[in-house]
C-alpha cells in the first residue's frame, strides 16, 4: 500500500500504522490466541451436549455463576463500546459512562424479579414467554421478527463496523475483506458450538478483555502524567486547525464541554440531561437487560437461581469498569493526538480517518497502535477481535434460536429436532449475508458518534417493549390486545421519529438538520419517557376495556401468582396437543449404519447420540429441574447482601462523579 501513494497525495499515516503490527511478537500473540479460543471451544462443544434444542440453546441449564456473568460482560461489551464509549468520552466527557453504571440496578430486577418468572414459565425465548402469558400467535410473531430487526440495525451492524476500524488501522486491510474473514471464524463456531461453546469461550475473551484494557489504561495514565494531570490537560485539549472549508465555527464545536466531568448535566442545554439519565436512561435498559434474548438466555443456562443472581452481581461489578477502561482512556486520546481525534473542519477530517463529521471513533484505536509495546499491541488488537467475535457469537446464537423456536416452527409444525437444529445453523449464515450489506449504511450515517447511534436507536424501538414486559410481570389484568396494540402504538411512534432522523440527518456541531422541531426537537431519552408512558397508557386502556384472562392460565406466569403450584393450562394448548401427536410418530427405525463422513458431519455439527427415550416419568422429573427456582437459604443470603453491597457501590460512583 505505501508504494502506491506518492507522499504528495495524502499523509501516509495509515501505511506506517499497518506496518506497526508486523513484527514477529504481534503476529505470534494473535495467532496463540485465536488457537486457544478455537481450542476452547472445540473441548466445550464436546463436553456438553448439542444434540438436543435445550442443549444446543441453553447449554443445558448447567452453568455456574462465574461463566454465566463473565458471558453476561462480554455478549454486553462488544468492540462498538470500545470504539464508542471512548469516541463519545473524547468528544464530551464522562457521562456516557453512566449508560454502563445505569445497569448496575437493572441486572438486580433481572435477577431478582425477571428470571425467576422466566425459569418458572419454562420458557427459552423472550416472544415464547409473551405467547404463554397471553396468548395469540401476533404478539409472538411481532416481538421475533423486531428483535431480529433490531439484531441487524443495531448490534451486527455496529459491532461489524467498529470491529472493522480497528482492522483497517492495524492490517490495512480493505474494510470488507476484513469484515469476511472476521465472520468467517466467528460463524464457524457459534454454527457448530451451539451456547456451551459460546459461555466458555466468552468467559476466556473477558479475562483477556480487562487484561489487555487494564494494561492500555495503565500505559494511556502513564502517558499522560496521572489523574490530576488528566483533567486539567483535557480542558485544554483543542486542535490547531479550527478554521478553513470557509466555514465560521463556534468555539463550543471544538473545546471541551465545561461539565465534561460531571455526569449529571443541565436537562435543557446538555447532550445527556440528568432526567433523562435517571429515568429515560433506566427504560431503555429495562428492555436491553431485562427482556433482551441475547441477555436472558444467559441467565436462563444457570445452575439454580443463586448462581444466576450471583452472575448478575459479577456483571454489575465488571460493568464498573468501562468508565476507566473506555471513557477515560478515550478522553486521554484526545490530549495525546488532538489533531487527529478532535479535528473539528471536515477537510482536516477527511485527511485524517475519512469522514467530515469527526474521527473520534478513532479516539481508541489510537491509542493501542501508539501507545502499546509489541506484542502487547497484538494482544490488544486481539482482544478487539475478541470482543467484537463474542458480541457476535451470542448474537447470531439468540438470533437463531429466535428464528427456529418462533417462527421456523410456525412455518413447518412437523418439524423434527434434527430439522430445527440446520434451520437454525442455515439462518445464521443468512443473518451474516444481510448484515453484510447494512454495513454501508452503518458507515455513511456514523454521525462522528456511535454511541449515541446505538442509544438513540435503542430509545425509539425499546420502551414499548419494555412496557409490555413490565405490564405482563407486575400486572395480570393486562391481556393480549391491549400488550399488542400499546406496541404496535409504541413502533409507528417510534419508527416516525427514527425514519426523520435517517431522512434528515441528526445534524452536527456544524450544521444543525432540518428535521421538524415537533419530531426530532426533544432529546431522544426524553422520547424515550414520553413513548414508555404512552404505550403503558394504551396497553392499560384497552386491557380495561376488554375481558380479562382468567387465572388459570396465568399461574406462575405473573408475579402474584408465582408461588402458585396448581396445573397451568396453557393459552397455546391446541399447539401442544398437535406436537405431542407428531412426537409419537417419531423415528422408532433401528440405528442405520452411517459412513465415515458423515458420522465426523454428525459429531461437528452435535447431531450424533440422541440419548435414550424417556419415560413419563423421567420428563416430569426434567421438565421439574428445568423450571425450579429454589434457592439454599444460606446462598440466598449472602446473595442478597451482596446485592445491596453492589448498590450501595452505584451510589457512591455516581454521587463521586456528579
Amino acid at each position: 500500500m505505501a508504494s502506491t501513494l506518492s507522499p504528495s497525495t495524502r499523509t501516509p499515516s495509515p501505511p506506517e500504522m499497518s506496518e506497526r503490527i508486523r513484527n514477529a511478537a504481534d503476529i505470534s500473540v494473535i495467532i496463540v490466541y485465536f488457537v486457544v479460543v478455537m481450542a476452547v471451544g472445540l473441548w466445550a462443544m464436546l463436553k456438553t451436549n448439542r444434540g438436543t434444542v435445550g442443549g444446543f440453546f441453553l447449554a443445558g441449564r448447567d452453568v455456574a455463576w462465574w461463566p454465566m456473568g463473565a458471558s453476561l460482560f462480554a455478549s454486553n461489551i462488544g468492540s462498538g463500546h470500545f470504539v464508542g464509549l471512548a469516541g463519545t468520552g473524547a468528544a464530551s466527557g464522562i457521562a456516557t459512562a453512566a449508560f454502563e453504571w445505569n445497569a448496575l440496578l437493572l441486572l438486580l430486577v433481572l435477577g431478582w424479579f425477571f428470571v425467576p418468572i422466566y425459569i418458572k414459565a419454562g420458557v427459552m425465548t423472550m416472544p415464547e414467554y409473551l405467547r404463554k402469558r397471553f396468548g395469540g400467535k401476533r404478539l409472538q410473531i411481532y416481538l421475533s421478527i423486531l428483535s431480529l430487526f433490531i439484531c441487524v440495525a443495531l448490534r451486527i451492524s455496529l459491532d461489524i463496523f467498529s470491529g472493522a476500524i480497528f482492522i483497517k488501522l492495524a492490517l490495512g486491510l480493505d474494510l470488507y475483506l476484513a469484515i469476511f474473514i472476521l465472520l468467517a471464524i466467528t460463524a464457524i463456531y457459534t454454527i457448530t458450538g451451539g451456547l456451551a461453546s459460546v459461555i466458555y469461550t466468552d468467559t476466556l475473551q473477558t479475562i483477556v478483555m480487562l487484561i489487555g484494557s487494564f494494561i492500555l489504561m495503565g500505559f494511556a495514565f502513564a502517558e499522560v502524567g496521572g489523574y490530576e494531570s488528566f483533567t486539567e490537560k483535557y480542558m485544554n485539549a483543542i486542535p490547531s486547525i479550527v478554521e478553513g472549508d470557509n466555514l465560521t465555527i463556534s468555539s463550543k464545536c471544538y473545546t471541551p464541554q465545561a461539565d465534561s466531568f460531571h455526569i449529571f448535566r443541565d436537562p435543557i442545554t446538555g447532550d445527556i440531561p440528568w432526567p433523562g439519565m435517571i429515568v429515560g436512561m433506566t427504560i431503555v435498559a429495562t428492555w436491553y437487560w431485562c427482556t433482551d434474548q441475547v441477555i436472558v438466555q444467559r441467565c436462563l443456562s444457570g445452575k439454580d437461581m443463586s448462581h444466576v443472581k450471583a452472575a448478575c452481581i459479577m456483571c454489575g461489578y465488571l460493568k464498573l469498569l468501562p468508565m476507566f477502561l473506555m471513557v477515560m482512556p478515550g478522553m486521554i486520546s484526545r490530549i495525546l493526538y488532538t489533531e487527529k481525534v478532535a479535528c473539528v473542519v471536515p477537510s482536516e477530517c477527511v485527511k485524517h480517518c475519512g469522514t467530515e463529521v469527526g474521527c473520534t471513533n478513532y479516539a481508541y484505536p489510537m491509542l493501542v497502535m501508539e501507545l502499546m509495546p509489541d506484542g502487547l499491541r497484538g494482544l490488544m488488537l486481539s482482544v478487539m477481535l475478541a470482543s467484537l467475535m463474542s458480541s457476535l457469537t451470542s448474537i447470531f446464537n439468540s438470533a437463531s434460536t429466535l428464528f427456529t423456536m418462533d417462527l421456523y416452527t410456525k412455518i413447518r409444525k412437523q418439524a423434527s429436532e434434527r430439522e430445527l437444529l440446520i434451520a437454525g445453523r442455515l439462518f445464521i449464515i443468512l443473518l451474516i449475508v444481510i448484515s453484510i450489506l447494512w454495513v454501508p449504511l452503518v458507515q455513511v450515517s456514523q454521525n462522528g458518534q456511535l454511541f449515541h447511534y446505538m442509544e438513540s436507536i435503542s430509545s425509539y424501538l425499546g420502551p414499548p417493549i419494555a412496557a409490555v414486559f413490565l405490564l405482563a410481570i407486575f400486572c395480570k389484568r393486562v391481556n393480549e390486545q391491549g400488550a399488542f396494540w400499546g406496541l404496535m402504538t409504541g413502533l409507528v411512534i417510534g419508527l416516525i421519529r427514527m425514519i426523520a432522523e435517517f431522512a434528515y440527518g441528526t445534524g452536527s456541531c456544524l450544521a444543525a438538520s432540518d428535521c421538524p422541531k415537533i419530531i426530532c426537537g426533544v432529546h431522544y431519552l426524553y422520547f424515550a419517557i414520553i413513548l414508555f408512558f404512552v404505550s403503558i397508557m394504551v396497553i392499560l386502556g384497552i386491557s380495561l376495556l376488554t375481558k380479562p384472562i382468567p387465572d388459570i392460565h396465568l399461574y406462575r406466569l405473573c408475579w402474584t401468582l408465582r408461588n402458585n403450584t396448581e396445573e397451568r393450562i396453557d393459552l397455546d394448548a391446541e399447539d401442544k396437543i398437535h406436537k405431542e401427536v407428531d412426537d409419537g410418530i417419531d423415528e422408532d427405525n433401528p440405528e442405520e449404519t452411517r459412513g465415515c463422513l458423515r458420522k465426523t458431519y454428525d459429531l461437528f455439527c452435535g447431531l450424533q447420540k440422541k440419548g435414550p427415550k424417556l419415560s413419563k416419568e423421567e420428563e416430569e422429573a426434567l421438565k421439574k429441574k428445568l423450571t425450579d427456582t429454589s434457592e439454599k437459604p444460606l446462598w440466598r443470603t449472602i446473595v442478597n447482601i451482596n446485592a445491596i453491597l453492589l448498590l450501595a457501590v452505584a451510589v457512591f460512583a455516581h454521587a463521586y462523579f456528579a
